[in-house]
């Protein structure tokens, strides 16, 4: 039982409702019973490449039926962040489509020419030549964001340098940090709270990862559920210096608590 009552989910995609493309048993279940009570759900994601449609034909390709207007991700976050601090600015982004898509619905115009921001996020392909442009704009006065701190990410031949591993190129060429949107900061997870007009004390995060979804849940005064079906192992919450509201196996043995 939980501790509390819980009204809304918020939940991480990989490692939770899939891993390496094929759905985690049970998660079709969770999402299919959340749907048929008609609970507010949105399931998160820090990857800013695929925009909600994408990531939506991607689950389902998976054998998980999650509308894409219960998908957030951290271009969403970040574009929603940016049209709050300075609405109708101007950014210098390097990414794909999530990332383009969601600051162009924001209002904002993408340049080469003295933008606001320069924004970093998630591609397949970073070019040296956009890296470097993007050094000479911070080092111009241009604002620095990014839409996550993470260092890697996957591949079916391996790890891959991901978005806080270039910023973390930039930052050192130019001096200046970036400004993380993503998980593990709280921010991701009020920007989804606010988008299901939802309220913390009633509300849960469901992550694999204690870096990043455990923490920012816990930040964000969620009750945060550590499941192991992906990064993070059984034990390894002990050498944090927080925990987890609890630890499952799985998303699966969540079913039952939503009645």
């Amino acid at each position: 039982m939980t501790a509390r009552q819980i009204d809304s989910w918020l939940m991480d995609m990989d490692g939770v409702l899939v891993r390496e493309e094929v759905a985690i048993p049970g998660a079709d279940r969770f999402v299919t019973r959340l749907r048929e009570l008609g609970r507010p759900f949105l399931v998160l994601t820090n990857n800013s490449m695929y925009t909600r449609r994408d990531l939506a034909a991607r689950l389902r390709a998976s054998g998980l039926d999650v509308p894409e207007d219960v998908i957030w991700t951290s271009a969403l976050a970040t574009a929603g962040f940016l049209e709050a601090q300075r609405p109708g600015g101007s950014a210098y982004v390097i990414g794909e489509a999530g990332l383009t898509t969601a600051l162009h619905e924001s209002g904002y115009t993408l340049t080469e020419r003295d933008p606001d921001y320069v924004v970093l996020g998630e591609t397949r392909t970073y070019s040296f030549e956009r890296i470097t442009r993007a050094i000479r704009l911070i080092e111009g006065g241009a604002r620095f964001i990014a839409t996550n701190p993470d260092r890697t990410g996957p591949s079916p031949d391996g790890p891959l340098p991901a978005t806080g591993s270039v910023a973390a190129l930039i930052s050192h060429a130019t001096g200046v940090a970036p400004y993380f949107v993503g998980k593990p900061n709280p921010l991701m997870i009020r920007s989804a709270l606010n988008a299901l007009d939802a309220h913390s004390e009633t509300s849960a995060m469901v992550g694999d990862r204690m870096d990043t979804d455990v923490v920012a849940g816990l930040e964000a005064g969620l009750e945060a559920i550590l499941v192991l079906t992906g990064v993070s192992v059984a034990g390894e919450a002990e050498r944090y210096p927080y925990r987890p509201s609890r630890i499952v196996e799985s998303i699966a043995e969540l079913v039952d608590e939503l009645g």
